[in-house]
């Protein structure tokens, strides 16, 4: 049985919280967005046929970066200090890296490395939360299946470039 409280997800000091999260990933993705936006030289880059059009990016993120501030809060409201917590940050920090790494340094192999991180902290929060928080493991699920994606388009550009 288990000895700790389940959190009041609705009182205002969780609410203020929540907010918090989804301010800071919106408002810190946005402005890494807005400075890495691609360009001419992704326009001219070789891609594979399965390459979205552009105009896809915008509306996934935003729906994704929703699913993580709620999931990233859900995780700090029962374990601000946790490992669950350190997965998250370190898969936030990873994420806001991986735009300047390929849009603005056009280092394709190192932001495929980092975007492997990615995936892989991705999976790690998913396992952690699995039995304690299923609800924060399965809003990643999304996350995860698109990072995937994600993935595999970097490596494709990578190699046909």
């Amino acid at each position: 049985m288990s000895t700790i409280a389940s959190p009041d997800y609705r009182s205002p000091r969780a609410l203020f919280l929540l907010a918090a999260f989804v301010i800071v990933v919106f408002a810190v993705g946005g402005l890494i967005g807005v400075s890495s936006a691609p360009g001419e030289w992704y326009a001219t880059l070789n891609k594979p046929p399965f390459n979205p059009p552009n105009w896809v990016f915008g509306p996934v993120w935003s729906v994704l970066y929703i699913m993580i501030a709620v999931a990233g809060w859900r995780t700090y409201m029962v374990e601000p200090r946790g490992h669950a917590m350190l997965i998250w940050v370190g898969q936030m920090v990873l994420n806001w890296l991986w735009s300047p790494t390929w849009f603005t340094l056009h280092l394709l192999w190192p932001a495929f490395v980092v975007i492997a991180a990615i995936l892989a902290l991705i999976v790690l929060f998913i396992a952690n939360r699995w039995y304690r928080d299923r609800v924060s493991a399965l809003l990643f699920v999304p996350y995860a299946a698109w990072v995937g994606f994600a993935n595999l388009l970097n490596l494709s550009i990578a190699i046909l470039n």
